[in-house]
């Protein structure tokens, strides 16, 4: 499975990264071109020599712009492109750990369980044809107890397996019940890693339940359910006994390790700005946290222990009020790409409107189709529409293309109530209409700062 990525990266080469990318984010090209550049630096290292590739480090990205620009969206793209696992966070989670905060480690855990999950859906596939099989013969065992042994020397009992069988795939015994009986275990079971001193809460319940999982095997459970249910049931039952759980941590434990992405929101927020008491200490006890895990490390997690000296750390924030220098220094270094996102003006707001692959106004439109209403935005609407959207940004917050959004549902409400009752019409959106939505919401300021 590594050989399928690494052959899939082989052909993302950066211009080709950008272009995907452009496919769902607007603009911000800079921002673009340097998670192109890590992305691929990741591929040019995989190809070097063990000895040479573990002193390259990943040259972690530190993003700068207000929200709504495309940050978080850019990092998630880019983890999807290579199949990456990707966890986002805030920073602020982890302030003043062992009060209201994380630990800060759990990030990685949860990085490491993201990446369980995504190895393991893969593997899914490889055996699903087999459970199918598996299932099938499990349910017609129920149905016909005994019959199996004979339907290679009993042509009464071979065609009577058949036709059950055509019974059950054409879905005539959905209704019927049955009783089934299954055990099945809660998540991959492993081994307990680490010792219990200097870790939180959450790494010690992780431990009690892999202890659990081993000391407590699993129970045969008996129990009544239209064979539909069973189905779903006994199939992932199926699926669980044909996965070698052992190739699932394993792959999922290096996927982590060389291709997990974490994207750190909010670091502005936990910079400190120079006061020695209050919040600000809590800030840079945050940062201190931080540093090893993104210096590299070793966490050790149910699945196993990780190293985080090759996981991407994306971190990004407003810093209106903060400067990236506010961070400690050596938090600083540890981000060396710098990059700062663009406002978002009128015309970048009217090209997110309707360029990309998941653009709004395609939204709408796809989503009023199921009641049979076909909607059309004309021109002239969608330029009104970046317009009002650029003046509730300038009057209020400048919350960036996060603003189409309520624009458009304030815009589109009576038209979603009504949809039912306009079943079979063509309704077309135009300039007149936007103006006649929004014009009164706008002009009053204390209204757009309520309601958009």
């Amino acid at each position: 499975m590594r050989d399928e990525i690494l052959q899939k990266l082989n052909k993302l080469t950066p211009s080709v990264i950008v272009e995907e990318l452009n496919k769902y984010i607007i603009g911000q090209d800079r921002a673009k071109k340097a998670v192109a550049i890590a992305l691929r630096n990741r591929l040019r290292r995989m190809k070097l020599k063990d000895e040479i590739k573990e002193e390259i480090a990943p040259k972690n990205i530190l993003m700068i712009g207000p929200t709504g620009v495309g940050k978080t969206e850019i990092a998630r793209r880019i983890a999807k492109l290579v199949n990456a696992p990707f966890i986002k966070v805030e920073a602020t989670k982890y302030t003043e750990v062992g009060y209201v905060g994380r630990d800060v480690e759990s990030m990685v855990r949860d990085l490491v369980s993201n990446s369980v999950s995504m190895v393991k859906k893969e593997m899914e596939k490889t055996v699903e044809a087999q459970a199918e099989e598996n299932t099938i013969n499990r349910i017609l065992d129920i149905l016909l107890p005994g019959t199996r042994a004979n339907i290679d020397k009993d042509e009464i009992a071979k065609n009577t397996w058949n036709k059950m069988k055509a019974k059950l795939l054409a879905g005539e015994l959905d209704e019927k019940e049955i009783t089934v009986k299954f055990s099945k275990k809660d998540g991959i079971g492993g081994p307990v890693f680490g010792v219990l001193s200097n870790i939180g809460m959450e790494e010690i319940e992780q431990q009690f339940q892999s202890i659990m999982e081993q000391v407590m095997p699993p129970r045969n459970r008996e129990k009544k359910m239209k064979i539909k249910q069973a189905f779903k049931i006994i199939r992932e039952e199926e699926i669980d006994r044909l996965i070698d759980f052992d190739k699932v941590k394993e792959e999922a434990l290096e996927r982590a390790e060389n291709l997990g992405i974490i994207f750190i929101d909010e670091m502005d927020k936990i910079a400190s700005v120079g006061a020695k008491t209050g919040p600000d200490v809590s800030r840079e006890g945050v940062q201190r946290d931080l540093l090893p895990i993104v210096e590299g490390t070793i966490v050790n997690t149910r699945y196993g222990q990780v190293k985080t000296d090759h996981i991407l750390f994306i971190g990004a924030g407003a810093f209106h009020i903060s400067k990236p220098s506010d961070l400690i220094p050596e938090l600083q270094g540890r981000f060396p790409i710098r990059i700062e996102l663009e406002h978002l003006k009128k015309d970048e707001l009217k090209r997110i409107l309707v360029e990309p692959k998941n653009a709004l106004i395609m939204q709408y439109k796809e989503l009023l189709k199921t009641e049979n209403v076909e909607v059309d935005f004309t021109p002239d609407a969608i330029d009104e529409i970046a317009e009002f959207a650029t003046i509730a940004n300038e009057k209020t917050e400048n919350i960036g293309a996060r603003r189409l959004h309520t624009i458009m549902e304030k815009l589109m409400e009576d038209i979603s109530f009504e949809a039912e009752k306009m079943a079979g019409e063509k309704i077309t959106i135009d300039k007149e209409y936007v103006i006649k939505k929004l014009k009164e919401t706008i002009e009053n300021t204390e209204i757009v700062r309520y309601i958009l």
